[in-house]
């Protein structure tokens, strides 16, 4: 079983954690006290990382995906000698702390990722696996294993009752991902009840059916059994692996298999009832025995030694493959590549012109070869979405494809070298998973479907936001002009829904040329996730000569088209599709003698991060007289109409019909924006 002084390191996890509850009045025991054993085994045995360096290329990344267990995460950062202080932890949960209630990436060093929102923290471990799949297929050569590294989780039974778990382990299964390997934490309990009440299903025999190796541990503190499980879980390289462990959540507490154990301090007397019953001294609290400490700093004299030996082969990685070694390294540092956008292409002015998808699929495609970071795919959506990367290969197991039909992209075959992941109809685990990919490193992601079901995606888009990643979204279908598919697929509501998430960035472009310009945005910022919401319809593709250039959505808005004398008494504002018909209503108003400006208003937040002197130029205070035009609901746009603007919008749910009958019958059209126009400016 277990020797003395990995019982005393295991205890040492379990107290501080404990400690950090009660002294914050807030947080959840139960899981430190029950999982501790499986954590302790993980990071002494197997779990590679270093300390010292947090960001290690080839560390192994470790997700709690039960992320309310946050304290157990703490004490081994902390125990393990990253820099999280005593002091620190002994902050949980207060305003400052490097130990927030939940664990937070870019916060506190050693989180991966942000989790608590239960289910997320899995699916970004199989986007973490899927990047390393990718980067060791594309980049590792016989002899040269510069790209080898696992990814483990912690899982709940609550991470399992989750739809987008049941998404992204479907999907772990099928792309073969060898190298992740869940703990399920398998207590039988969850917040407001035990899981007979919930969530009788036969979980093993689940995990088998997606693919996955599953190992039963009987005994969540038996360290031999959870060693050998782990193990075995190393040792399939060709299925993704589901340990479940069971364990008793509050471990030798007096709420030991409670409920009441999950998420509320133990209390003082109860903290020290489950010392005594465990056989640690009840005071001080926080105690670190010598002995302990020093056998989990040992983490990191290993993490030195392993990443001395990879830096070793990354020498001569280097020395043998030196193109590849500077393009990892460069994909790794998020460098863009000098000319990576020389090939984007400018599009004619045409009448007709194209849908936004249509110019958004060609301008990826200019550009994937120079950039082969830029890595995704779709939710079963490539024909309609056109992001297939072409000729750049599918993401999937190495076997031969059915046949052509089934390959599911242009050519390229089938690898995990291969650059277009296949996500299925799996809109939420793909957001997920490209989170995971961002945390990584290594990887501009890119995820697409129809711009509705960005609302089941919602969770993972505002984790990307809270995070900062870089991920982009790319959103087709953007408005009723869909047409027929009618008010299910046609979206009202979600571009005032995304754009209500702080840190992320919508844009929404009105013809080709804008596209390419947000889509070099897109690639260019860091720092947080972007949104392109582009047309299902043929839009007109602007005469840059006659009008302002599109490099104008930079700045999220600019001038478009304005009166002669550049002084206008009538400003339009579109988004998008909306932009040609503003320019249409434009010329009848100028004919009636109407100063009228275009202003072209792709992005709410690339504008607002404008100095106030240029949004002011664009905008001038004094022209109140302010008309908005966008297919969505009209929240928001008060900002920029003011107290005295209209905005033409659509407050309801959309029909089933032809887009231009639809257009008609809600007011976009030249005559119905000109009459707006009028009684604005009579009012």
């Amino acid at each position: 079983m277990s020797s003395d002084l990995d019982q005393q390191c295991i205890n040492l996890l379990r107290f501080l954690s404990v400690d950090m509850v009660q002294k914050a009045n807030s947080g959840h025991p139960g899981l430190p006290l029950g999982a501790a054993p499986m954590a302790y085994a993980l990071w002494t045995r197997h779990m590679k990382y270093h300390p010292a360096d947090p960001q290690w290329v080839d560390r192994d990344r470790f997700v709690l995906s039960a992320g309310h267990g946050s304290a157990l995460l703490y004490s081994l950062l902390f125990a393990t000698g990253y820099d999280l202080s005593l002091d620190d932890i002994k902050q949980f949960r207060q305003w400052g702390s490097k130990a927030p209630g939940h664990p937070e990436f870019g916060h506190t060093p050693g989180v991966e990722v942000t989790t608590g929102p239960l289910g997320q923290g899995l699916a970004n471990a199989v986007g973490m696996a899927i990047g390393e799949a990718h980067l060791a297929a594309r980049y590792n050569r016989d002899g040269h294993m510069i790209i080898d590294h696992h990814t483990w989780a912690i899982v709940s039974d609550g991470d399992l009752m989750e739809g987008v778990a049941s998404e992204a382990a479907s999907l772990a299964g099928h792309l073969k991902l060898g190298k992740l390997i869940c703990l399920y934490d398998d207590n039988d309990v969850t917040l407001s009840a035990g899981t007979d009440m919930t969530f009788s299903e036969d979980r093993a025999r689940r995990f088998e059916a997606y693919g996955w190796q599953t190992i039963s541990v009987s005994d969540g503190n038996d360290l031999d059994a959870i060693n050998a499980a782990l193990d075995t879980a190393r040792a399939d390289t060709t299925r993704p692996s589901l340990i479940l462990v069971r364990t008793h959540i509050g471990y030798g507490s007096p709420e030991q298999d409670s409920y009441k154990a999950h998420g509320s301090p133990l209390g003082v007397e109860d903290v020290k009832k489950t010392k005594q019953a465990l056989g640690w001294p009840v005071e001080p609290d926080f105690l670190v025995p010598d002995a302990a400490l020093k056998h989990m700093r040992e983490a990191q004299d290993r993490g030195a030694r392993a990443q001395q030996a990879w830096n070793s082969r990354l020498d001569g990685y280097t020395r043998a493959f030196p193109q590849l070694a500077a393009e990892l390294q460069g994909r790794l540092r998020g460098d863009l590549p000098a000319g990576w956008d020389a090939d984007v292409p400018v599009f004619p002015a045409d009448a007709k012109g194209m849908a936004t998808r249509v110019a958004g699929g060609k301008v990826m495609n200019a550009f994937a070869q120079k950039l082969p970071a830029l890595c995704g795919g779709s939710a079963d959506l490539d024909p309609s979405t056109h992001t297939a990367l072409k000729g750049l290969g599918d993401f999937n197991p190495a076997v031969e494809p059915p046949d052509e039909d089934k390959q599911g992209s242009d050519g390229g075959g089938w690898s995990h070298a291969g650059r277009n992941f296949h996500y299925g109809v799996r809109e939420h685990a793909m957001a997920a998973i490209s989170n995971g990919l961002a945390a990584h490193g290594g990887f501009i992601p890119f995820d697409a479907t129809f711009l509705i079901f960005s609302d089941y995606m919602r969770p993972a888009i505002r984790l990307a936001a809270l995070m900062g990643l870089h991920v982009v979204h790319v959103f087709t279908h953007d408005s009723i002009a869909l047409g027929e598919d009618g008010p299910t697929h046609q979206p009202v509501e979600q571009l005032a829904s995304l754009r209500a998430i702080p840190n992320l960035t919508v844009i929404r472009p009105a013809d080709a040329n804008e596209t390419a310009v947000a889509w070099k945005v897109a690639v260019e910022s860091t720092g947080h996730p972007l949104s392109l919401a582009l047309t299902r319809q043929d839009v007109p593709t602007l005469d840059r000569i006659r009008y302002a250039s599109a490099e104008g959505l930079r700045k999220g808005a600019y001038v478009l088209g304005d009166a002669k004398d550049g002084k206008p008494s009538l400003i339009l504002i579109a988004s998008g599709s909306e932009v040609g018909l503003i320019l249409d209503a434009a010329e009848k108003l100028q004919a009636d003698g109407i100063a009228v400006r275009c202003v072209s208003m792709p992005s709410w937040e690339l504008f607002d991060a404008q100095p106030q002197d240029y949004r002011d130029q664009v905008l001038p205070p004094r022209v109140t007289a302010r008309l908005a035009v966008e297919l969505g609901v009209a929240q928001g746009w008060e900002r920029y109409v003011g107290a005295r603007g209209d905005m033409l919008g659509i407050d309801h749910f959309g029909a089933s019909a032809p887009a231009d009958v639809l257009l008609r019958e809600y007011g976009f059209t030249v005559a119905n924006v000109v009459a707006r126009a009028h009684a604005l400016l009579a009012g």
